[in-house]
This record gives C-alpha cells, sequence and structure tokens, in this order.
C-alpha cells in the first residue's frame, strides 16, 4: 500500500520516528487538540509513560505528511468495510440496502496567507442502520451536489441498493442518470419547477405515475445519457408536522413497494445529516492540522475512517442494536477508544509483520 499512496520515491524509505505506520495509525485515532499536543500524547502512549513526551516538533510532522496522499487513508477505509461486510447488517427496505445521500458544506480553519482556501463541500455516501460512510469525497465550494453524486455512482450496486437523496438532487436528468444506470432512488421534490408535482399536490391521490421530459441535448451529450422520457411514480408523504411532502421514486410496482412505507424509507435519510455533523463537532474535521489541500485531504479521509472504527467497535450494526433499537453513545466510544486505537492499530500491524 506504501507505494500506492508514496508522493515522492525516497519518503519513508528510512527508518524514522515518524515513520508511515505511526503518522497514518495517530491520525485515524482522531486528532482533535493541536497537532504539537497529540504528537506529544501519542510518543507518550507508544512508550507507555504518563503524560507526554516530546520526541518530534509539529514541523517535523508538518514535512513528513507531505510524503504520502490522503488516498492512504481511502484505501484502508474500503479494506475495512470489505473485513466488516460478513459480520454487520445493513438497513434493508424490501430486500434492498439503504444508502443516504447528501453533501455538507466546510468551513475549515486557515490563514489569509494559506494556500488552502477556507469554503469547501463534503459530499457522503452513507449506510444507516450500520452507520457507516460507504464513500467520502471533498469538493470545491462551487461545486454541484448534483455532480458530485454522478461522481460517487461507482461506489454503488445497481443491483440492490437503494438510493434516498433530499431536494438538492432533483432535475429531469438526474432522474434519467439514475434511471439509465439501473439504479432505484427514493428523493424528495418540490413543486418549483415541475407541473407535475404540483398537479399532484393539488390532487387528493396518495400516488400516481408520471413521464418525466427526457434529458436536453446538453445534458445528454454531457452525462452520456439517452434522450428518453423516465416514468417515475410519486407519492405523499405527510410528516409529523403535516406539512406535506412529495417523494419521487422510480420503483413502479404498487405491491412489493407499497406507497405507506417510503415515510419511513425517507426518514432514514437523517441518518447522514447525523454523520456529518458528529464528524464536524465531536473529530473536529473543520480544524485542519495543515495550511495545504493535502493536509485537509488527510484530515478528511483520516476522520471519516475513524468514524467507521469507531462504530465498528462500539458495536453499530450489530444484530443486538438492531433487534434493540439502541444505539451507542458515539461521543463517549470515541473518548474511550482514541487513547488506545493508535496502539492497537501500530499492534496489529506488528503481529502481522511477525507471522511466518
Amino acid at each position: 500500500m506504501a507505494e500506492q499512496v508514496r508522493l515522492r520515491p525516497g519518503a519513508f524509505t528510512r527508518d524514522r520516528k515518524l515513520t508511515l505506520p505511526r503518522l497514518a495509525a495517530m491520525m485515524i485515532s482522531g486528532m482533535c487538540a493541536s497537532v504539537q499536543a497529540e504528537l506529544d500524547a501519542f510518543f507518550g502512549r507508544l512508550h507507555a509513560v504518563p503524560g507526554r513526551i516530546r520526541e518530534v516538533s509539529a514541523q517535523a510532522f508538518s514535512k513528513a505528511r507531505q510524503g504520502f496522499s490522503g488516498r492512504l487513508f481511502e484505501l484502508a477505509s474500503a479494506h475495512l468495510l470489505h473485513l466488516a461486510r460478513p459480520h454487520i447488517e445493513a438497513a434493508r427496505w424490501n430486500g434492498r440496502r439503504v444508502v443516504a445521500a447528501d453533501a455538507s458544506r466546510l468551513r475549515v480553519s486557515t490563514r489569509k496567507t494559506a494556500a488552502l482556501t477556507a469554503d469547501h463541500y463534503a459530499f457522503a455516501l452513507f449506510l444507516p442502520g450500520t452507520e457507516l460512510t460507504l464513500h467520502a469525497s471533498l469538493h470545491p465550494a462551487d461545486g454541484s451536489e448534483r455532480q458530485m453524486l454522478f461522481e460517487a455512482l461507482d461506489a454503488l450496486d445497481p443491483a440492490q441498493d437503494l438510493l434516498v437523496l433530499d431536494r438538492g438532487y432533483v432535475g429531469n436528468t438526474m432522474a434519467a442518470t439514475l434511471a439509465q444506470h439501473g439504479m432505484a432512488f427514493c428523493l424528495r421534490v418540490d413543486a418549483s419547477g415541475w407541473r407535475c408535482v404540483a398537479d399532484f399536490r393539488r390532487s387528493n391521490e396518495a400516488e400516481r405515475v408520471v413521464t418525466l421530459s427526457p434529458p436536453t441535448a446538453r445534458d445528454a451529450s454531457t452525462f452520456d445519457l439517452a434522450r428518453t422520457a423516465t416514468t417515475v411514480r410519486l407519492i405523499r408523504n405527510i410528516a409529523p408536522n403535516g406539512q406535506i411532502r412529495v417523494l419521487m421514486t422510480n420503483l413502479l410496482d404498487a405491491q412489493s413497494y407499497p406507497a405507506a412505507q417510503f415515510s419511513a424509507l425517507y426518514h432514514q435519510r437523517w441518518r447522514v445529516e447525523e454523520a456529518f455533523k458528529r464528524i464536524k463537532h465531536r473529530l473536529r474535521l473543520e480544524a485542519t492540522t495543515g495550511l495545504n489541500y493535502l493536509a485537509l485531504q488527510q484530515d478528511f479521509a483520516a476522520k471519516i475512517l475513524a468514524d467507521n472504527l469507531c462504530a465498528l467497535l462500539s458495536g453499530s450494526g450489530t444484530d443486538d442494536a438492531i433487534q434493540t433499537g439502541s444505539r451507542p453513545n458515539r461521543t463517549y466510544a470515541f473518548g474511550a477508544l482514541k487513547p488506545i486505537l493508535a496502539g492497537c492499530l501500530l499492534g496489529i500491524a506488528q503481529a502481522w509483520a511477525a507471522l511466518p
């Protein structure tokens, strides 16, 4: 893996105090304090002594991290999900795995003279029930949420996944893209810009099958789509506060997918918003540990991986948690795991290296 993420030919080829495994383990454990404080605490735990030890400086850490890509944590996260898949139960809805998608604006800490700008977008595909992030990516502040989703479609399995979206992803092109990729979806739509939705809201019908106009020639060319109409199903949903919401889906079989069940399905999308809040506030995602884009990429990918590890180690997604309907206290779990996680990860690496 080191060869895949090394940015300089000579990086991490000599035995130094800040080796690649040590850097990765420290960042995965969740760096929430200042860099120097995290380094001192890390080496204190590494040498099994109470308190902190000053072995390397924050400047040495900043120099060492320039030698590897944030893709290290993305590869590790993908491998973690692969290992965990047989032991966790993703949320299912009529046999389909539910995947919630959303984007969140980031306002990261930086300086006027730094190369890193303050505004960015984070996009994620999230698995409710298991509370795991399936895919996460960073994007410019002026990026389109629709484009973010298009770039993440390869992370989904059209044969089994059901994508749940909020209002930021509406449009004939979005519906056509998902339908032509064979991806089942459920998204919330507004009457604004949709004559068929406005007509449906004024009716007393619980559901209606409608045909959307084909994508424009420009969109069809840009996204490599066929200019064919898309048939979808509109479903009336009444929120607990009495607000009328309209959900759109390409699951047209009312017998297999009853309209009454879509309210609970759409509600699961809320879990991805909670995940963003947790990672922003508990793992301090916006408090970057560097002043360039590489540092932000590393911090972002490492904290997504840290959140996934915390979810697995705290029991989210296990049969007991699902059957009882309980959720672990993730804030407490992270606080309990942080002091030991880096040492455990390094211990696994040493044990693996010692195997014949």
